[in-house]
């Protein structure tokens, strides 16, 4: 059991090197040559564009669940009123991050690692190499770019189609007094709640295009491979979102705090 323990634990060191060393060849990338601007506004387009259906389907589900359930544990007590409050806190600056990175994760990170992954098992990798161009530079810094940027619009797009469905879920289902509703979240939401919502959504940006173009990269070869780093990609990625975020609360509501 422990040598199989330390092998993992070995692998898991190599993999994190690796993804370390490819983190600091995107930022040397970004800092020394300039990006294609026509594979960023078509990654944009792929990330952001085609993501927001998803995005704030998820946005506006999670609203009116949270509205509901808050509710029926505030009715126990007489605080119906304050359930737009607990649902525009929880969605700027927990769930709306959070589940829209998840749904990128499962939407734009699976398709990066496998195109990614198929291009390095037909070779198309090497090829780019052999004309004096880096695969970082073409494929993974636009990647980053356009998911670094996107995370952040997609969010507030699921942030504000949550409070809204929650708000007539909770108006005209849950019987809740409009202006009531309205006031309690203008009286508790705080921006600094938007403000970290935010720099959570696009640190899982960034966290999403490297495990995915990373997976993606690191293949092994034929179709096996290419479905195991799909696979490997939306796991880590989704891991590293669900972990990262409780380190994030915990430093930035610190940092915002009065």
């Amino acid at each position: 059991m422990l040598p199989k323990f330390q092998r993992h634990f070995r692998e898991f060191l190599r993999e994190l090197g690796e993804l370390s060393v490819l983190v600091i060849e995107a930022a040397r990338s970004l800092r020394y040559r300039t990006p294609s601007c026509r594979e960023v506004l078509a990654q944009m387009y792929f990330v952001g564009v085609r993501s927001q259906s998803v995005v704030m389907t998820t946005g506006a589900a999670t609203g009116m669940v949270l509205c509901a359930q808050t509710f029926f544990q505030f009715h126990k007590f007489k605080m119906e009123s304050a359930t737009g409050a607990v649902v525009s806190v929880g969605m700027s600056s927990e769930l709306g991050p959070v589940l829209a990175g998840l749904m990128l994760t499962a939407r734009v990170g699976a398709s990066m690692a496998a195109e990614l992954g198929t291009m390095k098992v037909t070779e198309q990798i090497d090829a780019l190499r052999t004309l004096a161009t880096h695969p970082v530079d073409y494929l993974v810094v636009p990647r980053l770019i356009a998911c670094t940027l996107a995370a952040p619009l997609l969010t507030a797009q699921a942030v504000v189609v949550g409070i809204a469905a929650s708000y007539a879920v909770g108006i005209h289902l849950l019987g809740i007094s409009g202006p009531y509703y309205m006031a309690n979240i203008d009286r508790y939401t705080d921006p600094s709640d938007v403000m970290i919502g935010m720099i959570k959504a696009t640190v899982f940006g960034a966290v999403i295009a490297l495990v995915s173009c990373y997976k993606g990269l690191t293949c092994s070869h034929g179709a096996e491979g290419v479905g195991r780093a799909t696979t490997d990609a939306v796991v880590a990625a989704s891991i590293t979102i669900l972990v990262s975020n409780f380190f994030l609360t915990v430093f930035l509501t610190r940092l915002f705090a009065p």
